[in-house]
């Protein structure tokens, strides 16, 4: 407990700008319902409850898009993971989440040197023979800038950003708070998992602030592309590879967005959204591990139609059984199976919460509207759209390697569609499907997994005597035990905590009553106005501590009114 209070109260100021902002963009009514005014109030903060009047003209989820700005990089990465959760949010949130800013002013690069010489042990133009101080991008977590080293090849350098990590831990211990209160506070929102995405997006950004997993991406990526010459990704210089930096050779090419110099450069649009595509598609179906973010800001078109893929902090991995579904999806979707489709979102969400006949009778319902077409007359971004619309409504959810699928598939689709208005994305992915399902209906490999699943079994033969006399064992004895999660368990705990809390505060102030007393019978020693001084200021401090608790208990219990 006292290791949760320390935690709290290191954290109460990051806690008051996270609820100063949300007042100032109209969330006020969750702040209050949450609580987290009182916790303020008990550390002597108080809040400022005004409505910032030009934010009344914003839509709810652009307020919110402000408000995740405001409160830093954590927050801004947290809307970039939940932009991708196109199962959970509704197109308007998604399309105004994914609008977060990337980009952020950069840091002078003289508090950058003194980490940046730290971490490669040596001095910036000992290690590089050129070294640009202005920085070629800056976002959140980091910053780029461009280099020669002293064998002469041009790189860029990333910088970590001093201290990023204590803002991003302090704000993932107060995102889980948060996400419990939420879940108890807003039961109608318990399908959305606070708790699990708060987790599963600590691991994710913990991972992107670790440079070395970023340079083990990158040369995994270009190992599965070493021979397809139309794909380039960059080389790491592993001798300057460090936790907080990260050096790769400099890339010059054409911004993905800026079609003009494409045509300026004569770069034939259409064989770029097929090699986009293939590039995208091999990673997904063949090879089960993708880039998770690939807009514009990430691609570059060099010279003879190639495509430079950069930044791959963040990355997909999707194992054989994700890629089998996947593909049982998109046929089930054109064969009218819907019980096959229904049960693959089944299979994904891995919940028993749903009616399958109502999921049925509406996947059947949506499939019907793709009824007779064939792969080339489907629409991915609508399909996809339909399809999470519907999870939606079934409060299904996916898990978090397909939703990084989900997002890199839409936003591949719009990059090819601007390239070229007739590509058609499915009719790209028929080669690399068949390739799937030929891997996957192998007589050799259906032979080794029979094979296998035999040993498996004839394992799980020999071994159930053992189970069944351990579990009979356990009966007989007393001490088989059954595992219960009771819904909002968790929130009486805490209750039962802090009450507990309170009792050992009352303990420790009678006993330090009691001591007092004994102490002024004693004679000798200092006095204060006649007294024994130890004596008075047992009971000072006895007095204080009864005061903090009588008001701690009516604050706590005026709050539930």
């Amino acid at each position: 407990m006292l290791v949760e209070t320390f935690n709290t109260l290191r954290d109460f100021v990051r806690l008051h700008e996270i609820a100063s902002v949300l007042v100032r963009f109209g969330f006020g009514e969750a702040v209050h319902r949450l609580g987290i005014h009182r916790v303020l109030e008990k550390a002597g903060k108080s809040l400022s409850w005004k409505y910032a009047e030009e934010q009344a003209q914003l839509s709810l989820p652009a307020r919110m898009r402000r408000a995740l700005e405001e409160m830093g990089p954590s927050f801004i990465k947290l809307g970039q993971i939940l932009s991708t959760r196109v199962d959970l949010l509704p197109p308007e949130w998604i399309e105004e989440l994914s609008h977060l800013q990337r980009r952020v002013p950069p840091l002078p690069f003289e508090s950058l040197r003194w980490q940046l010489e730290r971490d490669l042990g040596a001095p910036v133009d000992k290690v590089f023979a050129e070294f640009d101080v202005r920085p070629i991008a800056a976002a959140s977590i980091a910053q780029v800038h461009r280099a020669r080293l002293l064998t002469g090849e041009e790189v860029v350098v990333k910088i970590r950003r001093p201290g990023i990590t204590k803002t991003i831990d302090a704000d993932l211990r107060l995102m889980a708070k948060l996400a419990k209160l939420i879940e108890f506070e807003f039961p109608e929102l318990d399908y959305l998992r606070p708790s699990e995405i708060v987790h599963q997006f600590g691991l994710s950004i913990h991972r992107e602030l670790n440079f070395i997993n970023e340079c083990r991406n990158t040369d995994r990526l270009a190992a599965n592309f070493r021979t397809d010459p139309r794909i380039v990704i960059p080389r790491v210089h592993w001798q300057y590879a460090r936790e907080r930096v990260c050096v790769m050779d400099y890339i010059e090419g054409i911004d993905a967005m800026d079609l003009d110099a494409v045509r300026a450069a004569d770069l034939d649009q259409r064989t770029l959204a097929r090699v986009g595509a293939d590039a995208m598609l091999k990673m997904i179906l063949l090879d089960g591990f993708f880039h998770a973010d690939p807009h514009h800001g990430n691609l570059l078109y060099l010279p003879n139609n190639r495509i430079a893929f950069l930044d791959f902090g963040m990355v997909g991995r999707l194992p054989e059984l994700r890629r089998h579904q996947l593909v049982d999806l998109l046929s089930a979707i054109v064969g009218r199976d819907a019980q096959t489709a229904a049960d693959v979102l089944l299979d994904w969400a891995a919940t028993v919460n749903v009616d399958p006949d109502l999921l049925v009778a509406d996947m059947d319902n949506l499939i019907d509207d793709y009824h007779g077409a064939t792969l080339r007359q489907l629409s991915l971004t609508q399909m996809l759209t339909d399809l999470t619309q519907l999870m939606r409504q079934h409060r299904l959810a996916l898990p978090p390697d397909l939703t990084l699928l989900f997002r890199a598939l839409i936003t591949l689709d719009g990059i090819g569609k601007q390239n070229d208005p007739d590509f058609d994305i499915f009719a790209q992915a028929a080669p690399f499907i068949e390739k799937s399902l030929k891997e996957r209906y192998d007589p050799e490999k259906i032979a080794r997994n029979a094979w296998r699943n035999t040993l498996h079994a004839l394992d799980m033969v020999a071994g159930l005597p053992t189970e069944l006399r351990r579990v009979s064992r356990a009966v007989q004895k007393g001490a088989l035990k059954l595992n219960i999660d009771l819904a909002r368990l968790d929130h009486l705990g805490w209750q039962v905590e802090r009450a507990l809390g309170w009792l050992s505060l009352g303990l420790v102030a009678s006993a330090l009553i009691i001591a007092s007393a004994i102490v002024m019978t004693v004679q000798g020693g200092p006095t204060l106005w006649g007294l024994p001084a130890f004596g008075l200021l047992g009971y000072v401090g006895a007095s204080a501590m009864a005061t903090w608790l009588l008001v701690a208990i009516w604050r706590g219990t005026r709050g539930k009114h």
